[in-house]
C-alpha cells in the first residue's frame, strides 16, 4: 500500500540516497540528505523521511533524538510500513524483541509481502524460540521468493524445529532434486547429512538408512557418514554390518571410548569375560594405544585386575607418562583395587632403589625416570587419600631428584592447595611458572591459585603476562570473556567481604551469558546461506540451556549470597566490619596488619603510577589511529561496585538470579535451598512450602536429610513468630504440610530425636544443634558447646572443607554470638588434624565475635541467617 505522504521525483531520489547511505554505513552523509529534504516546508513533517534520520542518529549513539524523531515520523503516517519497520529496527536495537516483532507485524498490515521484513520478523522469531510463527514466516517467504535457497532451506528447518520431521524432509528433498551435487562439494554433503539426521531423530532409521545408502557417494565428511551409519545399523539390530563399520571406525581412532562403546553393542557380550576378548583383540591391533588397556581395569577385579593394572602401571611408568595416575583415579572408588595400586608402585620402587628394575627378575634395566614417575605417581596416590605428609615426602623426593620438572612443582602445588595451606601452594605454583613463562596452562593455574590466596592483583600481573599491551588486564579478560578469571574474583571478593566487587564479577559473568545468547542473532542468516545446518540446529539447543553452564551457577550462588548478606547486614557497607575486626585483635594481630596496610599502599601507589603510564601510551595510540566517529560505537557501560551493594532492595536482585536458577537448575538442591532462604526474608509462607518440597525430593533421607531438616526448623519457627499475620488458607495449607513432614507438634522434642538418631553424621549433628539455637536462641550456648563435644568423637572421619564451613559458620554468628575461646577450641582441635591448613591458624582466623556484643548488630535474627561460604549441609552431602 503506498504512503499517504508521497514524495515528488526529486525528493524520492534523496530518499533513496538516504536508504543507500544508511546500508553503507554513511550515516553523516544520509543525514544531509533527510536535512535537505525536511527543510522544504511541505515536507518538514514527512513521517518516513524523519523516522529514517532517527534510525541514521541511532547508529550515531543518540538514541534520545532517534526516538523522538521515529516516533513523530510514526504518528504523522501511521499506514507507513517504512515507518514501523524503522521503529522495529530501534527496539531490536535496544534488545526490546518483543516490542520489535509487534512493530513488524504492524509494517506487514500495511506491506504483507515485503521480503525486508519478513526476514527481519523471521530472524526475532526464531531468537526469541517463537518457533510456530517462525514456520509461518518462513512459508510466506517461501512462496514469495520459491527460487531462493535460503527460503527453501529456512522451511526447513522451521519444521524440524517444531518436529514437523516429516515435512522437513520433503521440503529439503525438494530443494535437493533442484541441485546438482557433486562427489566433494561440501554444502550438498551437508544438506544430505541434515537429512539423514532428521530422519534418524524422527525414527525413520530405514528412511534414513536408504537414502544413505542411495546418495554417500556425494557425502564429503566420511567419519560423519560411517558414524550415523552404525548407529542406523545398531537401532535396526543389524549387528554383523554394525560391527564392521565400528571396527573400521577404531582403526581411524583408536582411542575413542564410544567406538568401543559401539562395538560392544554390536558384538552384544554376555559376560564380562567377553567383553575383555573385544579389549585384548583391540590391544594386540593397536599395541600402543591406551584406550584398549584402561577400559578393562574396571572389568576385573582381584589376580586379573593385578596382572593387567600391572603391565599398565609398568608400561606409563617406564616411557613417563604424566596424566597415568587420571588414567587411573575412577578405579580409586574400589578400595581393593586402590590397595593393589599402592602395593604394585611401592614395591617397584624398592626394586628400583635396588637394583634398577621394576621386579628383581626383571632382564631390563630401567632409566632413572622410571623412579623419578613412580615418585610422582605415589604422591599423587596419597594426595587423593588425603595423606598429606605421604604425599609431600614423595614429590619432595621428585623435585630433589630432577628440580627443573614443571609437572613435580605444580603437583606439590595442588598437594599444600588440597592440606589448605594456600600461600606455600601459591609459592609452587608461581616457582613452576618461572621455569617456563610461556606456558600458558601453568600461568593460569599460578593465577587461579594467587586469587584462592585471595591475592587478586598479583593474580592480574600473572594474567597480564598473556594479555595484550595497549589494554588493561581486567579490561582483555572481560573482552575474551574469561569467566573462570571473574568466578574465582567473585568468591575471593565474597571471601574478603568486598560485597561491592564480588556482585562487580557476577553481573560481569551474567553479561557473558547475555552477550553468547545475543551473539546467536549473527547466525541466523550465516548458517543458512553457508548451509552448515546440523551445527546450526545443535547450536539452538545449546543456547537454549546456556545457563546450566557451571559458571553461570557459582556465579549466581555468590550473587544470592551476598544480596542475603546486604540484606540482614546492611551496616557492613559503612565498614563496621573491618572496624569489628581490628577492635578484637592483638597488639601483635594489628601490627601485622598495619604492615601488611603499608605494604598494600606501596604496591597500590606502584600499580597507579605504572596505570598511568599505560593510560597515556594507549592515549598516544589511539591519536595515531584515529578512527571516524560515524564506526565507533559506545563503550560500554562497567558494573560501579557502590552502586551494586547500594540497592533499596537485595531481597529483589537476589529473586532476579534465582528466576534462572529455578529455571535452568531446578534438579540441585542448593537451588531450593537459597530459595528458601529468600523466601523466608520475604515472609512467603507458601514458596517456603514448595522450596522445601522439591528440596525434599531431591535429596535421599527426605526431610531427615540435614539442609532440608535445618530448613524444616525454620519454617516452624518463622510460622510461629508470624501465626497473627497468616490468614486462615495459608494455615490450613501450612498444617496438611507439617503434618506431612512431622510426627509431632514439639518441634524441640523433635529435634532433639533427630540429633539422636544421627550421632555418627557430622552434618546432621550440625544441622540438629543450629536447630536447637533457631527454635531457642537462648540455648545457643549449650548448643555449640554440646555441638563441639560431639564433634571430637567423629572429627577423624571430618574432611577439611567441612571444617573450614563450620568455623566460618560459627564465625558469621550461626549460633548467635558464642565466646572467643570456645570458637578458639574448635579452632585448635581442627588444626590438630589438619596441620598443614593456615584457615585454622590462630593470627588468620581470629574471630571478630566477642563474649558480650552479637553478630547480628543490625538486630537481624540471626535464625534467618543462611552460611554465605558453603551450607555444610549440602556440602557434606
Amino acid at each position: 500500500m503506498p504512503t499517504k505522504q508521497p514524495l515528488p521525483p526529486k525528493e524520492k531520489t534523496l530518499f533513496n540516497r538516504i536508504l543507500k547511505c544508511y546500508e553503507q554505513k554513511q550515516y553523516r552523509n544520509g543525514l544531509k540528505f533527510a536535512k535537505q529534504i525536511l527543510s522544504n516546508p511541505k515536507f518538514a513533517e514527512h513521517g518516513e523521511t524523519l523516522a529514517m534520520k532517527g534510525l541514521t542518529l541511532n547508529c550515531l549513539n543518540r538514541k534520545e533524538e532517534a526516538y523522538e524523531l521515529v516516533k513523530r515520523g510514526l504518528k504523522n503516517d501511521l499506514t507507513s510500513h517504512v515507518c514501523w519497520h524503522v521503529y522495529g529496527l530501534l527496539q531490536r536495537s535496544d534488545k526490546k524483541y518483543d516490542e520489535a516483532i509487534k512493530c513488524y507485524r504492524n509494517a506487514l498490515r500495511w506491506e504483507k509481502d515485503n521480503l525486508h521484513i519478513l526476514r527481519d520478523l523471521s530472524m526475532l522469531q526464531v531468537h526469541m524460540r517463537d518457533l510456530e510463527g517462525y514456520k509461518e514466516t518462513r512459508y510466506n517467504l517461501l512462496q514469495l521468493k520459491s527460487g531462493q535457497r535460503a527460503s527453501w532451506i529456512g522451511y526447513a528447518v522451521a519444521n524440524h524445529l517444531v518436529k514437523d520431521f516429516d515435512m522437513a524432509f520433503k521440503v529439503l528433498e525438494e530443494f535437493r532434486k533442484t541441485q546438482q551435487g557433486q562427489n566433494g562439494d561440501y554444502e550438498y554433503s551437508e544438506l544430505l547429512l541434515y537429512q539423514i539426521t532428521i530422519l534418524i531423530e524422527a525414527g525413520m532409521q530405514g528412511r534414513a538408512l536408504e537414502h544413505l545408502n542411495k546418495h554417500k557417494a556425494q557425502v564429503a565428511d566420511k567419519n560423519a557418514l560411517m558414524e550415523l551409519n552404525a548407529e542406523i545399523f545398531l537401532s535396526l539390530e543389524k549387528y554383523d554390518k554394525a560391527e564392521k563399520l565400528c571396527t573400521e571406525l577404531m582403526y581411524r581412532n583408536p582411542e575413542n571410548h564410544r567406538y568401543y562403546e559401539m562395538l560392544e553393542r554390536a558384538i552384544r557380550p554376555s559376560n564380562n569375560d567377553e567383553r575383555l576378548q573385544i579389549y585384548d583383540a583391540a590391544a594386540k591391533i593397536f599395541p600402543k594405544t591406551d584406550s584398549p588397556k584402561i577400559i578393562p581395569l574396571s572389568l576385573v577385579s582381584g589376580d586379573k585386575f593385578r596382572i593387567r593394572v600391572d603391565q599398565f602401571l609398568r608400561s606409563g611408568l617406564e616411557r613417563g607418562v604424566p596424566p597415568l595416575f587420571v588414567n587411573l583415579k575412577p578405579l580409586y572408588e574400589d578400595k581393593e583395587k586402590v590397595l593393589i595400586i599402592e602395593e604394585l608402585v611401592l614395591n617397584y620402587l624398592i626394586a628400583l632403589e635396588n637394583c634398577e628394575k621394576f621386579a628383581p627378575s626383571d632382564m631390563v634395566k630401567q632409566a632413572p625416570t622410571s623412579t623419578l614417575w613412580s615418585w610422582y605417581f605415589l604422591a599423587q596416590h596419597y594426595d587423593i587419600l588425603e595423606n598429606t605428609d605421604k604425599a609431600l615426602e614423595y614429590i619432595n623426593k621428585a623435585i630433589e631428584h630432577t628440580p627443573t620438572l614443571i609437572e613435580a612443582h605444580t603437583l606439590k602445588a595442588k598437594i599444600l592447595l588440597h592440606a589448605g595451606d594456600m600461600p606455600s601452594s601459591v609459592k609452587c605454583m608461581d616457582e613452576a611458572q618461572s621455569l617456563d613463562t610461556a606456558d600458558r596452562f601453568v600461568n593460569y593455574k599460578c593465577a587461579c591459585y594467587m586469587i584462592r590466596n585471595n591475592q587478586i592483583e598479583e593474580a592480574e600481573n600473572m594474567a597480564s603476562k598473556f594479555t595484550r599491551e595497549t589494554i588493561s588486564v581486567q579490561e582483555y579478560l572481560r573482552e575474551m570473556q574469561c569467566m573462570w578469571f571473574e568466578a574465582e574474583c567473585a568468591n575471593a571478593h565474597f571471601r574478603g567481604k568486598k560485597y561491592g566487587e564480588a556482585l562487580k564479577k557476577c553481573h560481569e559473568i551474567d553479561r557473558h551469558f547475555r552477550e553468547i545468547l545475543e551473539d546467536q542473532f549473527d547466525f541466523h542468516q550465516y548458517c543458512m546461506r553457508k548451509m552448515t545446518l546440523r551445527s546450526y540446529v545443535q547450536m539452538l539447543r545449546l543456547e537454549d540451556q546456556l545457563r546450566l553452564h557451571k559458571f553461570y551457577f557459582d556465579a549466581a550462588l555468590v550473587a544470592i549470597k551476598v544480596y542475603l548478606r546486604l540484606h540482614d547486614k546492611p551496616q557492613q557497607l559503612n565498614g563496621d566490619q573491618s572496624q569489628l575486626e581490628e577492635n578484637s585483635m592483638s597488639k601483635s594481630e594489628l601490627k601485622k596488619l598495619r604492615n601488611k596496610q603499608r605494604k598494600q599502599k606501596r604496591k597500590q601507589a606502584e600499580e597507579e603510577r605504572k596505570k598511568q603510564e599505560q593510560e597515556k601510551a594507549n592515549k598516544n595510540r589511539q591519536q595515531r589511529n584515529k578512527v571516524d566517529e560515524d564506526n565507533e560505537g559506545i563503550k560500554k557501560d562497567e558494573f560501579d561496585a557502590d552502586k551494586l551493594v547500594s540497592v533499596e532492595n537485595p531481597i529483589q536482585e537476589a529473586r532476579s538470579f534465582l528466576t534462572s536458577l529455578l529455571l535452568h537448575h531446578a534438579s540441585k538442591l542448593d537451588t531450593h535451598v537459597l530459595a528458601f532462604e529468600i523466601y523466608e526474608r520475604e515472609k512467603k509462607f507458601l514458596l517456603m512450602i514448595r522450596a522445601l518440597l522439591k528440596a525434599k525430593k531431591l535429596v535421599d533421607g527426605g526431610a531427615r536429610h540435614p539442609s532440608v531438616h535445618l530448613r524444616l526448623m525454620k519454617f516452624v519457627k518463622a510460622v510461629s513468630n508470624a501465626s497473627s499475620e497468616i490468614n486462615d488458607a495459608v494455615k490450613t495449607v501450612i498444617d496438611s504440610m507439617l503434618n506431612e513432614f512431622l510426627s509431632t507438634s514439639d518441634y524441640e522434642t523433635y529435634n532433639m530425636e533427630y540429633i539422636e538418631e544421627n550421632k555418627t553424621s557430622i552434618s546432621h549433628l550440625f544441622a540438629g544443634y543450629q536447630s536447637m539455637y533457631i527454635l531457642d536462641p537462648s540455648k545457643n550456648l549449650e548448643a555449640a558447646k554440646r555441638f563441639i563435644s560431639s564433634w571430637k568423637e567423629y572429627l577423624p572421619s571430618v574432611d577439611l572443607q567441612t571444617c573450614t564451613d563450620i568455623l566460618e559458620s560459627f564465625r558469621e554468628g550461626d549460633f548467635g554470638a558464642l565466646p572467643k575461646d570456645l570458637i578458639q577450641e574448635f579452632q585448635l582441635n581442627c588444626s590438630e588434624k589438619y596441620s598443614h591448613a593456615t584457615a585454622f591458624k590462630t593470627a588468620t582466623l581470629a574471630t571478630p565475635e566477642s563474649d558480650t556484643k552479637p553478630v547480628a548488630e543490625n538486630g537481624t535474627n540471626s535464625d534467618n541467617h543462611v552460611n554465605e561460604q558453603t551450607d555444610i549441609a549440602v556440602s557434606c552431602n
